[in-house]
């Protein structure tokens, strides 16, 4: 039996590029949100972890109840999560900042990943903080935008994210793996990313590419 492939194992070893690529063979090949969530803390972060659902929406009225559940959300979140924030790509205001930044870190959340806008994105990169996102806004989500749900399954430009689900993201891009196929799936990337070092070194020694391919099956 296969030794376990631990979260610390993947952020040395894995990339969502390879990740994809074992989705697709497994069968599901729409496991990556096809619009611009850009690493806007840590360019060249990896950012692994699970899924801790967030949905959001905007809104245009006095909020008798600011911040309830995203304080909520943050307070909840366990070692290794990543806040998710399904916001429908909305440029209303900056839903995540240093505060909220702060009170997950305290909780063991490793990083965020939000399809909509942020704020403090300098004190958010000098404590460390992974932030995917679609861009900046320096408006508070009070009276703007607000959670409207917690921990259940939300979507991402028609990709799934559900509580608990595996979340790869990088420069490439974000990459989630349901639970039902996790163990095989993590299973396929890591011998294909050593396959690809074998390639890498032959290719690099001389070889051909279309020997290459011939000889490992791999590109």
């Amino acid at each position: 039996m296969p030794t376990p492939i631990t979260l610390d194992m993947m952020r040395q070893t894995l990339y969502s590029a390879v990740v994809c690529d074992a989705l697709d063979a497994a069968g599901f090949p729409n496991q990556s949100p096809r619009v611009a969530l850009m690493p806007l803390t840590l360019p060249n972060a990896v950012l692994v972890g699970r899924c801790k659902t967030t949905l959001w929406a905007d809104m245009a009225h006095i909020d008798p109840r600011p911040y309830e559940l995203e304080l909520a959300a943050v307070d909840s979140c366990q070692p290794d999560d990543i806040l998710i924030a399904a916001a429908g790509g909305s440029a209303r205001s900056g839903i995540w900042g240093e505060l909220l930044t702060t009170a997950a870190r305290n909780q063991g959340c490793v990083g965020a990943i939000v399809n909509g806008m942020v704020r403090d994105i300098g004190k958010m990169r000098a404590v460390g903080f992974p932030v995917f996102a679609r861009g900046t806004c320096i408006f508070d989500s009070k009276d703007r935008q607000r959670v409207i749900d917690i921990d259940v399954p939300v979507e991402i430009a028609g990709v799934r994210f559900a509580p608990g689900d595996l979340v790869i993201a990088d420069e490439d891009g974000i990459v989630v793996v349901p639970r039902a196929v996790e163990e095989t799936v993590i299973q396929q990337a890591w011998e294909k990313v050593h396959a690809e070092n074998r390639v890498r070194d032959a290719i690099a020694s001389g070889m051909k590419a279309t020997e290459a391919f011939r000889t490992f099956g791999v590109l």
